[in-house]
């Protein structure tokens, strides 16, 4: 008997109570994290167990995540690369620089707003859009 994953299942499991938003910001990654730790007293930082392997072209490439779980509460951020070397971890959205996820409890709308002007107040960024479930068709990659 062959068990078979039910990567649709999973992914509606994972992305249960989340929110994501798109980042269009040029510049490195530990840079857009510090400006993130900074304006929002956060404290992102890489961890190397979450981060996501993807094989394009015959070769493997890893997508660095960053993380913050908030003190006393279930929500944690999870702050994604979407690019590495011109491949892309949600290829579909190739003119992001970086996901950001909330995830673990709700996030209310006016909140989502507020931290979306906030972002767009960082001087590197030129874009910031939430993302629906509907329109990430590589879900999967997100996973960990």
């Amino acid at each position: 008997m062959k068990l078979k994953l039910n990567m649709d299942e999973m992914a509606e499991d994972f992305f249960e109570d989340t929110r994501l938003l798109g980042i269009v910001a040029p510049i490195k990654s530990y840079q857009f994290c510090w400006q993130l730790n900074h304006l929002f007293r956060l404290n992102f930082r890489i961890n190397p167990d979450v981060e996501i392997p993807l094989t394009r072209k015959g070769r493997l490439y890893y997508f660095a995540v960053f993380e913050y779980r908030e003190p006393n509460s279930s929500l944690c951020h999870y702050l994604y690369n979407n690019q590495n070397d011109g491949e892309y971890l949600l290829p579909e959205f190739k003119h992001l620089d970086f996901l950001w996820l909330m995830k673990g409890d709700v996030v209310g709308d006016a909140t989502l707003h507020n931290v979306i002007n906030s972002i767009k107040a960082i001087n590197a960024v030129q874009l910031v859009t939430e993302l629906t479930n509907e329109k990430i068709k590589n879900k999967g990659h997100l996973i960990f």
